[in-house]
């Protein structure tokens, strides 16, 4: 195989793509280099298909934490399971690619993105959707491609694509997007309440760069492409469609008009159970091609119930249940219904029903990321579960599955746009999402539950959040857009695209298709539908909360702050930590968060608890300052002067001339170790040592005189100098010497 390489620039960087070199054995692979970004992609495919009623399709992203010059954290120091960001990438590579395979396709396929040097500012997540592309089209694997993925910023009113980290930082719309040069297949956004009109500018502009990728893609193909494999596409036995279209096609469509989930769900599943037992009846070659018939009678049964599903819907303008194309089901919201939880809320959207619970914490229970990106912690976290019992089923239970990170993600991205800062709030956050029912849009609803739960938390976001999720029915040049898709529209129709905002604007966007492709009308009416939807639910939130508590709970931390300065923290924390230990210990196990730059945060669910150890933090960082007055407390007593406590961590010298107005021969006369005394601060060295008078403190008698040290004579014939450049006598510098040296 000759090698290929050859080097684009794209938008103001270098796209390398190399072929023939690396990884020659795989089905498809290519080094991608994006200026000091490297992917390897590659893609490779069984020889047999499988017998399954899915497209077995394993898309991964490898960070390796050489690319970003680190060592993996944790006991082991290799890279293990995937990060959180490594699958939702992973997702993202998926979303656009699989709708390209033909229908039908059961050979198992895996894509594998290795990250072999990361650039954080040449986005390795876009390379790996375009190398994953790229992979497939110069295979022997059939692929309907190419197809490719940006990102785009909103930078200073200017779109840009695949903006830098302290770009994507300012950015008001965060944007990725994908697909061909036809049309738009996957989105995924996050902004900061951004019109529907400037997020459909952001797609389009994003759509014109994927253009200009794909151009890139088809040269290499031209180049590099091997003969695609012979495939058998997976069909249904004839036998066992003309039997159940004689026998139970009709009641199964009629069965789909049924309005509860569940009935009609039972009615369908009795009808298809009566097909499977009905196919078996039939004579068939032997035993495996009967089990394979009663497994075609099932899915051919689906597929008559998802046809009368989308006639229904694209004909006659009637969804499963009833509902007008862009009604919402029924609405309830309800607050505070865990007692001990810092903040509760439960969102119902007819058989969807999310309960959200939010807790707070100190900013070290922030969550740690170690992963490829510059990210080091996350403040806010939006965690969703999905239990097997919320769809009535008995399934797996443990750790989430990439569909649970995928929806925590999107949740997590409409949230934040909305938190306050950490300065304003300065807490680690989490809502858990649980979904107790689900009939689809459950991702949706635990951003309407979330929202409400850290209202009732009293954590002050700037604004409610709602989402939707919005479907879409296509029969030939018709189209039906769907405003609130339940579980039956999401899993037949062609889309499902979930809006997230505010009233003033989009807070993020994901959509999915089974097509490969939608028009900008259709994203644009989409949208449109979804304001609409989205307004009606944010007014049955806001009658049963309407703005964020004042106070937290009173199961919550409490918390306030300080800043101590710089060179004060070593005093604060101690030797070793023991000053800090301290502190915690006497004050009831208080948190305490001190960064570098000094910024002090106590928590504790007792304010009194936070205000003791506030006041002896102070105390410890406190600095006596001239003319101030401070009641001293005598620590030690000399013959002429006495140190005294001015508080903790600072005392003063008071020498015995400045005890009284009245002369005092010695000190020890008048005070004594434990005395309490009125001091003011006269001085304060460059070393940090601090004089004080407690006469100054007094009321000067009247008549008062100071007495003045009488002037010493000049050593030379009793004259001063005039000069200044005349050096002592030596031996008057001795004895100078001597005398101080004397004291």
């Amino acid at each position: 195989m000759e090698k290929f390489k050859k080097s684009w620039n794209f938008h103001g960087r270098t796209i390398t793509v190399e072929n023939g070199e690396i990884a020659k054995q795989a089905g498809g692979s290519v080094l991608v280099r994006y200026d000091d970004t490297v992917v390897l992609s590659t893609a490779t495919a069984s020889n047999q298909a499988k017998d399954t009623d899915f497209f077995p399709l394993t898309v991964l992203y490898q960070e390796k934490m050489y690319a970003a010059g680190k060592i993996p954290g944790g006991f082991l120091r290799r890279e293990g399971r995937p990060s959180e960001h490594a699958t939702l990438t992973a997702r993202l590579i998926d979303r656009p690619i699989r709708p390209l395979f033909a229908e039908g396709f059961r050979n198992e396929v895996q894509i594998v993105n290795t990250v072999f040097s990361v650039d954080p500012d040449c986005s390795s997540e876009m390379m790996s959707i375009f190398g994953s592309s790229l992979a497939l089209c110069v295979s022997d694997i059939p692929f309907n491609g190419p197809v490719a993925g940006v990102q785009v910023g909103l930078v200073d009113g200017e779109y840009i694509i695949n903006p830098t980290v302290e770009q994507s930082e300012r950015a008001i719309i965060n944007l990725t997007v994908a697909g061909t040069k036809a049309a738009i297949n996957m989105v995924e956004a996050g902004a900061k309440e951004v019109s529907e009109e400037q997020m459909l500018e952001a797609l389009a502009a994003g759509h014109e760069a994927i253009k200009e990728l794909c151009a890139i893609e088809e040269e290499v193909i031209a180049a590099c492409a091997k003969e695609k494999m012979e495939v058998v596409l997976y069909e249904i036995d004839p036998k066992v469609r003309a039997y159940v279209d004689a026998n139970g096609a009709d009641r199964i469509r009629k069965a789909v008009t049924i309005e509860g989930k569940l009935e009609r769900y039972g009615a369908i599943d009795a009808l298809i159970a009566e097909m499977e037992e009905g196919v078996a009846t039939l004579e068939w070659e032997d035993d495996a091609a009967k089990t394979k018939a009663v497994k075609q009678a099932h899915e051919y049964s689906v597929e008559v119930e998802a046809n009368e599903i989308r006639r229904l819907i694209s004909e006659e303008k009637i969804r499963p249940d009833g509902r007008k194309l862009d009604e919402l089901r029924p609405l309830d919201s309800q607050v505070d219904l865990l007692p001990r939880a810092h903040g509760s809320a439960m969102f119902t959207r007819g058989e969807t029903q999310v309960m959200s619970v939010t807790t707070l914490g100190p900013l070290s229970d922030a969550q740690i990321i170690d992963d490829l990106t510059t990210v080091t912690e996350k403040r806010f976290m939006h965690q969703y579960n999905f239990p097997p019992f919320s769809v009535g089923e008995v399934g797996r239970m443990g750790s989430p599955g990439r569909r649970e990170i995928g929806h925590g993600a999107l949740g997590e991205r409409a949230l934040l746009q909305v938190m306050p800062s950490e300065d304003e709030f300065p807490y680690a956050i989490r809502t858990s999402a649980e979904v107790l029912e689900s009939n689809g849009s459950s991702s949706q609803a635990s951003i309407c539950a979330g929202t409400m739960s850290l209202m009732a938390a009293g954590v002050p976001i700037k604004a409610m959040v709602a989402g939707v999720a919005m479907g879409l029915i296509t029969v030939g040049d018709t189209y039906s857009i769907l405003t609130d898709i339940q579980g039956m529209e999401d899993h037949y129709g062609d889309m499902d695209f979930k809006v997230a905002g505010t009233r003033n604007g989009i807070t993020a966007l994901q959509m999915d298709i089974k097509v490969t492709g939608i028009s900008q009308q259709i994203l644009r009416e989409a949208l449109a539908q979804a304001h609409k939807g989205r307004m009606e639910i944010l007014d049955n939130m806001e009658a049963t909360i309407s703005e964020p508590r004042p106070e937290v709970s009173k199961w919550a931390p409490k918390m306030d702050h300080l800043t101590i300065p710089v060179d004060k923290i070593r005093i604060v924390i101690g030797k070793g930590g023991e000053q800090i230990d301290k502190i915690i210990e006497e004050c009831n196990d208080v948190k305490i968060d001190i960064d570098d730059d000094g910024k002090c945060v106590i928590y504790h669910t007792d304010r009194e608890m936070i205000n003791k150890a506030k006041q002896i933090i102070l105390d410890l960082i406190r600095e006596a300052k001239i003319d101030e007055v401070y009641d001293a407390t005598v620590s030690e007593v000399r013959e002429s002067f006495a140190f005294v406590t001015l508080f903790p961590g600072t005392d003063a010298l008071l020498h015995v001339s400045e005890l009284s107005w009245e002369r005092v021969e010695k000190i020890g006369d008048v005070l004594h170790v434990g005395d309490t005394i009125k001091v003011k601060v006269i001085a304060i060295d460059e070393a940090g040592k601090v004089k004080v008078s407690a006469k100054r403190c007094l009321e000067k008698p009247e008549g008062y005189v100071e007495k003045k040290n009488p002037r010493r004579p000049d050593s030379r014939n009793g004259n001063r100098s005039r000069g200044g450049n005349e050096k002592p006598a030596a031996n008057v510098e001795r004895r100078v010497f001597k005398k101080k040296d004397s004291e």
